[in-house]
Parts: C-alpha cells; sequence; structure tokens
C-alpha cells in the first residue's frame, strides 16, 4: 500500500468514525477528544481535516462525490438530456443519502430556513454549483443574448442550490415507501424549472402546484 492510498483510507476511517460517533450520541466536540477516542494522532488528522466543522463539511462533498462518480460510470448518463442529466443527479444523491439517512436526519434540522444558513453545507454548496455548471450544457438557454446570460447565469446556480434544499427538505419529511414521493418532487420540479426557462411553464407549474398541495393537507 503506497502512501497516497494510506492517507486514502485514514480519511475514510475519520469520516465512519465520526458518523458512528453521531448516530451513538458520543461525538467529540474538538480534534483532540476525537483522535484521543479513536487512537489517532492530531498530525494525522490534520493531514485531512482541518478541524470537526471542516469533516463535517467534507462528509457532504463525499455524498456528492460518490454520487458523481456513479453517474460518470454510467455511458447512458452522458447522453441525455439536461432535464434528465438534472433528475438523473437527484436521483443518485438522493440514493446516497438514503443510504446514510440515520445520520443525515440526525445532523440536518427540519427547518428548511435553518438549512439555507447551515455551516455544515457550506462546502457542498460550491461543489454542487460548479458540478452543475460544468456538467449541464444549458441549452434550454441559447434564446438569451450574451449580455443577458451574464446576469442570468450566476441566477439560476443559485436557483439549483435553493431547489436542492427544497427537495433535501421534503426528502427529510418523506414518509412514503421508498420515498416515491421525493422521487415525484424530484420529476416535477426539474421538468418546471427546465421549462421555465424556456418559457413555457403554465402546465408543469400548474401540476407542481397541485402535487405540493395535496401534500400539504
Amino acid at each position: 500500500m503506497n502512501k497516497e492510498n494510506e492517507h486514502v483510507s485514514l480519511e475514510e476511517t475519520i469520516i465512519t468514525k465520526y458518523m458512528e460517533d453521531v448516530l451513538n450520541e458520543t461525538a467529540s466536540k474538538n480534534v483532540y477528544s476525537f483522535c484521543k477516542k479513536h487512537s489517532i494522532t492530531e498530525n494525522d488528522f490534520y493531514k485531512h481535516f482541518a478541524s470537526i466543522e471542516s469533516l463535517q463539511q467534507e462528509i457532504w462533498v463525499k455524498f456528492l462525490e460518490n454520487t458523481v462518480q456513479t453517474l460518470e460510470a454510467d455511458s447512458a448518463y452522458h447522453q441525455y438530456s439536461d432535464t434528465n442529466k438534472l433528475i438523473a443527479f437527484y436521483f443518485t444523491f438522493f440514493e446516497v443519502l438514503t443510504l446514510n439517512r440515520s445520520y443525515v436526519a440526525t445532523v440536518l434540522p427540519n427547518d428548511i430556513q435553518a438549512l439555507k444558513n447551515l455551516k455544515q453545507l457550506a462546502s457542498l454548496r460550491p461543489a454542487l454549483k460548479s458540478f452543475l455548471d460544468n456538467g449541464l450544457t444549458n441549452t434550454s438557454m441559447s434564446f438569451i443574448n450574451e449580455q443577458l446570460a451574464t446576469f442570468t447565469k450566476p441566477l439560476l446556480k443559485e436557483t439549483h442550490w435553493i431547489q436542492f434544499l427544497f427537495v433535501l427538505h421534503f426528502w427529510l419529511n418523506d414518509n412514503s415507501k421508498g420515498f416515491e414521493k421525493t422521487d415525484v418532487l424530484i420529476e416535477k420540479l426539474v421538468n418546471t424549472s427546465q421549462e421555465l426557462k424556456n418559457t413555457k411553464p403554465l402546465e408543469s407549474l400548474l401540476d407542481l402546484g397541485k402535487f405540493l398541495w395535496k401534500e400539504k393537507k
């Protein structure tokens, strides 16, 4: 085993140990106590994470990296339209989260406003935006002239993040079998957002509205 692989292995070990501690309600609040508990030197810890907070953030980045690796390994994914790529992304990401649902439900507040400013998601935000910005062609925006696109593209990136938080909050409260309602929401939300770019929103917007209204009852 080379030195690089040792580092990767240790990084994964630290992440696994921390997640287990969270689930067992024994999570350390500082690096010293975490390292002492798990017989890891602080020096080795700091090779991978600057603090417990950075460790918490990196866990979410790993969820995204696992999602991207799964998508990239699927040859069919590269042939999808932007809309289907976005749907595939959400489906895959929430499959990853479902595998870690107990941890996610423990560390996240059940409040959409609190999610917006949660430090734990701070590193995920730019990583997710970067993936979507590089992974989608945005051909549906071709009708917008170059000058206008300068202003709209940053707005679209922010919209993707808000959309993600909305789905995340919905998923946390989804009690349906296999989280089927979250899958329905993803399809309706993505289709609506993509059609809004094409200025054909009414039918999809009404469909999404009916679904959300039904879920609030």
